[in-house]
């Protein structure tokens, strides 16, 4: 399989990537390519790193809704288009209750990735629209 992150093409989808903020911060992500991990993304989990995450990866843009179900932590969700670049931000959103709804929240613009780290992180980080990722694969192994 190939996947495009910006320019550059993968033969396979790794596990990991580090996403490069514009602040010059570095970010391990976990990957969600197919439709299994992204249904799952971070349900369940009790915490995230102050440099962590998970990246979204669509086949195409679209505009992609996430929810909080069965999340047990607060986070910020960043959908980026085609060219890396942020095209809406969530901030500090918070899990659905256990019982009653759980509202979904969608881009304002279509986006091809998307971006989960903890609650704050985008504000911490100074993110805003227009601002572009850098997005690096994990290494090769020798």
């Amino acid at each position: 399989m190939l996947i495009c992150l910006g320019s550059m093409l993968l033969h396979a989808t790794p596990e990991w990537a580090v996403a490069v903020f514009p602040s010059g911060e570095e970010f391990s992500l976990e990957i969600a390519a197919d439709e299994a991990s992204r249904g799952y993304g971070y349900m369940y989990r009790e915490k995230i790193g102050s440099n962590e995450g998970m990246l979204f990866i669509f086949e195409q843009s679209g505009p992609y809704t996430f929810w909080m179900k069965n999340c047990r932590i607060a986070l910020d969700i960043i959908w980026l288009d085609e060219n890396l670049r942020v095209v809406d931000i969530a901030h500090d959103q918070q899990p659905c209750p256990a019982e009653g709804d759980c509202p979904g929240v969608g881009p304002m613009r279509a986006a091809r990735y998307v971006i989960e780290v903890a609650g704050g992180t985008a504000r911490r980080e100074g993110l805003k629209s227009g601002d572009r990722m850098t997005i690096l694969a994990e290494p090769a192994l020798p």
